[in-house]
């Protein structure tokens, strides 16, 4: 309509951009047969039968274990970057430009996980 795009319309063109046709899956998950991932398949298989997946094709193990692995790595991320941020803000007011490591800390990740749904509190003897 009047060549305004809805966002039904936005998502709907997304998600064809993203999807695999067959012979790009076939060929991700041969490439999987080869590939080591971060996560040992025996900790996600382990983690998989946990919760209910019973799957014997490790390649399936693999692409499972790398998106945990991207999911993990964002994270990670952007709590790199918010604590860079937050380190930035404290430079500016301080004179010294002394290099300091970086602590990845509760404070950190609460906001990043909360970002993505997930809920976390400081247990309370940390309070």
């Amino acid at each position: 309509m009047n060549g305004v795009k809805t966002e039904k319309d936005m998502s709907s063109e997304e998600d064809e951009e993203t999807q695999l046709s067959d012979s790009q899956f076939v060929d991700l998950l041969q490439q999987l047969e080869n590939y080591t991932p971060t996560i040992p398949d025996g900790v996600a298989e382990y983690y998989l039968n946990r919760s209910g997946v019973n799957t014997t094709d490790t390649r399936i193990v693999r692409l499972i274990s790398l998106a945990a692995q991207k999911f993990m790595s964002d994270i990670l991320n952007d709590a790199l970057q918010l604590n860079k941020m937050k380190g930035s803000a404290q430079n500016a007011r301080s004179s010294k430009t002394k290099e300091k490591k970086l602590l990845l800390t509760m404070d950190d990740l609460v906001p990043v996980l909360a970002d993505r749904g997930i809920k976390v509190k400081k247990p309370a003897y940390y309070t």
